[in-house]
């Protein structure tokens, strides 16, 4: 008997290795193996102060980022770092590369990645948002910069521009690791997407025609495309619009791999951001957080009462009232004047679209003092 029960445990012992192994490869096969672009191929020219190196990471919903990495040559020792993501639409080859770049210029190692379901990144449909794990892609952004030897993990900042200024300060709220936090030209892509522009669709009629419309699209076509950028423009085009074309559909900008600059996005691939708002406890955000936004920019009403809202516990477009921030003396508003919205994508451009004399509008130190104050 005492042979039988030795053999069956060595046999259990044997059986659960087997399984183990089988589990093993069953998940490293679930990992997404990424085919990357190695040549140049940003809108910016790469700086002779940084080294890049392109990389990749895994989030907890399973997809594999595509990221570019810049970090300062001949640093030595662990430095301070920064993830960067957006505009919204966007990929690392335009603005966030570019802000990653010159953060790196200025000591910092700076990543900047493509978001799920975006650029180089993975995930199936193309071009899917989601506030949670959009959310996520900075918090795995954190994950992986914390890794790296490079890197003091105990001082990590974020950057999101345009729609990816909230996810940012989403994320802040979310992850205590993020001690500083910059949100330029943001939109709150949450507001927008159940109100409208300027909230001129905050009513329950125009949400349910918004619902209508979207659920009997999920049964027409759900991987049609909308929401590119226009062209070419109208011309009756409001001057934002006509901002977006300056940048994404001319040599400025444009890129191939980004849905502004081509066929935008599925057309109900923000459903979720309808239905949410998801700055809800941005007043509880105890790490630094500046809100940088221009003057002339039609998306500034987001940034100031965001920033009035972490402040304050209450802003114009916000229906709830919270505590104020225990914490305000690190929060910070910039207005740049006479910066428009997508002048803080790439420091803004003269006229002729993609051709005119760079207006330098980013203000570029004001930013590094901001995370050498904070991440130390």
């Amino acid at each position: 008997m005492k042979q039988i029960v030795l053999v069956a445990a060595l046999l259990s012992v044997i059986l659960a290795g087997c399984t183990g192994n089988q589990q093993v490869e069953k998940e490293e096969d679930m990992k997404t193996t990424l085919t990357l672009t190695q040549e140049w191929d940003k809108v910016f020219t790469l700086s002779e102060k940084v080294n890049h190196r392109k990389v990749t990471f895994e989030t907890q919903y399973g997809l594999t980022l595509a990221a570019d990495l810049y970090t300062p040559k001949d640093a030595q020792g662990k430095l301070a770092a920064i993830a960067v993501s957006g505009p919204f639409g966007a990929t690392k080859e335009q603005s966030s590369g570019l802000y990653a770049m010159r953060m790196a210029e200025r000591g910092f190692v700076a990543l900047a990645f493509d978001p799920s379901y975006t650029g180089e990144s993975s995930g199936e449909p193309r071009r899917t948002a989601s506030p949670d794990i959009n959310t996520e892609d900075f918090m795995a952004a954190v994950d992986f910069l914390s890794k790296q030897d490079n890197v003091d993990a105990e001082k990590i900042g974020i950057i999101g521009i345009c729609g990816w200024g909230g996810i940012a300060l989403n994320a802040a709220a979310a992850d205590v690791r993020i001690k500083a936090t910059v949100a330029s030209t943001m939109y709150d892509m949450t507001r927008v997407s159940g109100n409208g522009y300027f909230d001129s669709d905050d009513k329950e009629e125009s949400r349910h025609a918004a619902r209508e419309a979207l659920a009997k699209q999920r049964v027409a076509d759900p991987l049609a495309m909308a929401g590119g950028v226009v062209d070419p423009l109208p011309d009756d085009a409001p001057q934002f619009v006509k901002d977006y074309h300056d940048y994404y559909k001319t040599e400025r900008g444009y890129h191939a791999r980004s849905g502004n600059s081509n066929d935008g996005w599925r057309v109900v691939g923000t459903q979720a951001y309808a239905n949410s708002r998801f700055l809800y406890y941005i007043n509880e955000i105890r790490s630094a957080v500046m809100v940088m936004h221009g003057e002339k920019a039609h998306s500034r009403y987001f940034g100031e009462a965001a920033y009035n809202y972490m402040v304050e516990g209450k802003a114009e477009g916000y229906n709830v009232v919270g505590k104020p921030n225990p914490v305000p003396e690190n929060k910070k508003l910039l207005i740049i004047p006479g910066a428009s919205h997508c002048d803080l994508y790439d420091g803004g451009f003269t006229e002729p679209a993609g051709k005119g004399q760079p207006k330098n509008l980013i203000p570029w130190d004001e930013l590094a003092e901001f995370f050498k104050n904070n991440l130390k």
